[in-house]
């Protein structure tokens, strides 16, 4: 509880790139057009794989709820990050800032189960091809997808912890969303088992997907040295060209974000190593998927030869 002298905060104030002023015209054409960039990109592999039938296959079918987590932390994100740039401070409710956290932190969370399905997706493939048909069924890709949101969100439960936090006097953020560390910093409550719990689901969730892939990927490695055809070694790298990068890609920005020192004066500089994960890592997907699949890139062809056919009877 607030004691007497102190007043109890309703609502924080996002201060976002104050330091930034005079660039915010800037910043603001900047992030905008990353957002369209992110929604388009994301829209059209979501489209393509919803409606193309020959795509309807278990990798593409985790790429598009890959790319629905894409769209979802970045909607989650930018529209109230580009209020902020234009007003210069955002006032927002404890209950909205919460429910923004737990949004952000399950639309993100999710992004690494998924991957590491994929990732065991390749290894069915490639390891075990006569069983692939067999065990990816797409009821079984279903339950994988589902089972993937499902355990985000029950691990996701700390948020009631942060609920239950208190706030008084001070509701300033310095940042442009309502990030773990900076509440976590204004609270007045004893937060030693709420850092607890979240480091716990924090291995949970991050770690343990991450630790599926590396095993998952070692096993692939080896197998593929064991081929004895050459042709078949390369297509088998090239199979996990595209996973492998979105990979990289996922986790270079998580670990870049979440090695951070946890003290006052990182929270500034993580800011902008937060716009890696929510701006650059939704950007990246499509763009990498487009470049390197010939699949996607030919039925996206045909997608734009067909609008273009459409338009012109018109």
């Amino acid at each position: 509880m607030c004691e007497d002298n102190q007043t109890e905060v309703t609502v924080f104030l996002l201060h976002g790139f104050q330091d930034l002023y005079k660039y915010k015209i800037l910043l603001f054409i900047v992030f905008l057009l990353s957002y369209i960039v992110v929604l388009n990109g994301n829209l059209v592999l979501i489209v393509l794989v919803s409606t193309s039938d020959h795509l309807k296959i278990p990798m593409f079918i985790f790429l598009k709820h890959l790319a629905v987590a894409d769209v979802l932390i970045t909607t989650t994100i930018i529209p109230m990050m580009l209020d902020i740039i234009l007003r210069d401070v955002k006032e927002l409710s404890v209950t909205g800032c919460m429910i923004q956290l737990f949004l952000f932190s399950n639309f993100g969370f999710v992004q690494g189960f998924l991957i590491a399905v994929m990732s065991y997706d390749r290894y069915l493939a490639i390891c075990h091809p006569m069983r692939y048909n067999l065990i990816m069924m797409p009821h079984v890709c279903l339950k994988m997808i589902v089972g993937c949101w499902l355990l985000v969100f029950i691990l996701s439960s700390e948020i009631i912890m942060v609920c239950q936090l208190h706030f008084c006097g001070l509701n300033y953020i310095d940042h442009f969303f309502c990030d773990f560390g900076p509440i976590v910093e204004l609270s007045s409550s004893d937060t030693s088992m709420l850092l607890l719990v979240d480091f716990v689901i924090s291995i949970l969730m991050g770690v343990i997907p991450f630790s599926l892939i590396i095993i998952t990927y070692i096993v692939i490695f080896f197998t593929t040295l064991s081929m004895s055809s050459h042709s078949g070694r390369k297509k088998a790298f090239s199979t996990c060209s595209s996973h492998l990068a979105t990979v990289c890609t996922y986790y270079g920005t998580l670990i870049t974000v979440s090695m951070a020192p946890s003290d006052k004066s990182s929270f500034k500089t993580n800011k902008f190593r937060s716009l890696l994960f929510i701006v650059v890592t939704p950007m990246m997907n499509p763009i990498i998927y487009s470049l390197r699949n010939h699949e996607v890139r030919r039925t996206l062809q045909k997608m734009i030869v067909k609008i273009k056919i459409q338009l012109k009877t018109k």
